[in-house]
């Protein structure tokens, strides 16, 4: 069965003879017509400088053509006897040296050709490699997020059944107060439609609450829009106040009136100031002071910026901490994963914020972060 040579390998060489005829064409007319009636030897650069060209762009079998090109050349037309391809033992030495000096020509521009085609091949699987790398470590950063906020919503159990248990006990007690109603001769129906109307209003704070965990706990990606930062906190009060009771701490809230909303990401904000003040009430559950407060406030710092404050009385934070705190797993806490101020960090300063802890002067820390009012850079 008759074999072919591929195809693609056929026209490449095609392409590089190609290329070899066209150089040394264009060095053997300037040497014709203006370097050979001044110079009884031919300048022999312009050859030379075909076979790198040839070389360059057509591989070594296009560098090995244009020096058997340039040799036919230079004995056909400038070596005695001219236009015969013969030569007198006298220039025998003059033709051997450019014989070499084309060969080693084209190996050396055909050698770096095919160097910077690796290292370009290389380049580019090593920036391939770096994307692919970047959006796993992006994927893995978002999953660690939604880890985090999730073990902070564990720690909630007790706290979120409690708030749910509330409407839902209201909505049965209104209900058997409605069957009551309507049992009596004659029906009080206006009781009815009150009982009616206060289970309506117990059923939509019940699904309100679900809402809110349900979108702390929901994975999806990073939106961000105009929000009020004091909706944000009231919205985690009614998560975090049964724990902060069941602690014994007293939870108060300091919120300016005067703030303008800025543009953020209402999830991941709720994350930080969640897991702040989860922060706040298990140091102020490890301390023994008698003083148990949990401050949550608000403020406008100028024109551009709004800043938050969470603020307890509990054990205290070392002076040697206060940066490592923020480190990735490093962690006070017996079964902490020293991932949720490392995290609420990063997503403080993807709203280009700042946040920070420092010592509370009575006792306990005080955490902060500040956040530009103004819409986020684009890009």
């Amino acid at each position: 069965m008759e074999t072919r040579a591929p195809v693609p390998k056929a026209k490449s060489l095609a392409r590089s003879f190609s290329l070899a005829f066209a150089f040394v064409l264009a060095a053997l007319v300037p040497e014709l017509f203006i370097v050979k009636p001044f110079l009884p030897y031919p300048f022999l650069f312009l050859f030379l400088g075909a076979v790198v060209a040839s070389a360059w762009f057509g591989g070594m079998s296009g560098g090995l053509f244009a020096v058997i090109l340039s040799i036919i050349a230079v004995d056909y037309f400038f070596i005695p006897p001219v236009k015969s391809l013969t030569f007198s033992p006298p220039v025998a030495l003059y033709l051997a040296s450019f014989v070499v000096c084309a060969l080693a020509a084209s190996w050396v521009s055909s050698a770096i050709k095919r160097s910077e085609v690796a290292l370009k091949d290389a380049r580019d699987q090593l920036e391939a490699r770096v994307v692919e790398r970047t959006a796993a470590l992006m994927k893995t950063e978002a999953e660690l997020t939604r880890l985090s906020r999730v073990l902070s919503m564990g720690e909630l159990t007790a706290s979120i059944a409690h708030e749910i248990k509330q409407p839902l006990t209201a909505v049965v007690m209104n209900g058997h107060a409605s069957i009551e109603w309507l049992s009596a001769s004659p029906p009080n129906l206006d009781k009815v439609r009150q009982s009616t109307e206060k289970i309506i209003q117990d059923g939509t704070r019940a699904g309100a609450i679900l809402s809110r965990i349900r979108a702390l706990f929901k994975k999806e990606t990073s939106t961000k829009d105009w929000l009020d930062i004091n909706d944000v906190i009231q919205e985690l009060v009614a998560l975090v106040r049964a724990e902060a009771q069941k602690q014994h701490v007293s939870l108060r809230l300091e919120l300016a009136t005067d703030l303008p909303k800025l543009m953020g990401d209402r999830i991941q904000l709720q994350q930080v100031v969640l897991n702040l003040m989860m922060n706040g009430i298990d140091a102020i559950a490890a301390a023994d002071n008698t003083t148990r407060d949990l401050l949550v406030s608000s403020w406008k710092q100028g024109e551009e910026e709004i800043g938050v404050r969470v603020e307890d009385t509990g054990v205290g934070l070392n002076p040697e901490n206060v940066e490592k705190i923020f480190d990735p797993f490093f962690t006070t806490k017996p079964h902490g994963i020293g991932m949720g101020l490392s995290i609420s960090r990063t997503i403080v300063e993807s709203h280009e914020g700042k946040l920070w802890a420092t010592p509370r002067p009575a006792g306990g820390t005080i955490f902060q972060f500040n956040i530009p009012v103004h819409a986020p850079k684009l890009g």
